[in-house]
């Protein structure tokens, strides 16, 4: 019996633009999925949960962080909502920077950079 539970309406629409950056990192892109095909149902359940526990650890740091964001706002209600915003916002910015600058510049700094 064949085992189908992700319909086509949910597979992403994002286009190629994420995955071949990722491949041309040397990565594996990676969808957390809902379902696969398979004639085994506790084999293809195996599959997707061995699929799925590699992403979902590196959305549980993403969360981590925007969690200590909201921590964050929670204790700022006291010193106004425009400050609380400020700093949200700018916790934002610092980590997607930081994130940025490990996909695109540590990469670079191991290539050996000929001066003229």
């Amino acid at each position: 019996m064949l085992c189908l539970t992700t319909p086509a309406r949910c597979l992403p629409i994002r286009g190629n633009h994420f995955g071949d950056a990722v491949r041309a990192k040397g990565g594996t892109s990676r969808i957390v999925a809902s379902g696969m095909w398979g004639r085994d149902e506790a084999e293809t359940l195996a599959r997707l949960g061995a699929w799925n526990q590699l992403i979902h650890c590196i959305r549980g740091r993403i969360e981590d962080i925007r969690n200590l964001e909201t921590k964050l706002l929670r204790r700022m209600r006291w010193h106004g909502l425009a400050k609380a915003g400020v700093q949200i916002r700018h916790t934002a910015i610092a980590c997607d920077m930081k994130r940025s600058l490990k996909v695109i510049v540590i990469p670079m700094a191991g290539q050996q950079q000929k001066h003229p």
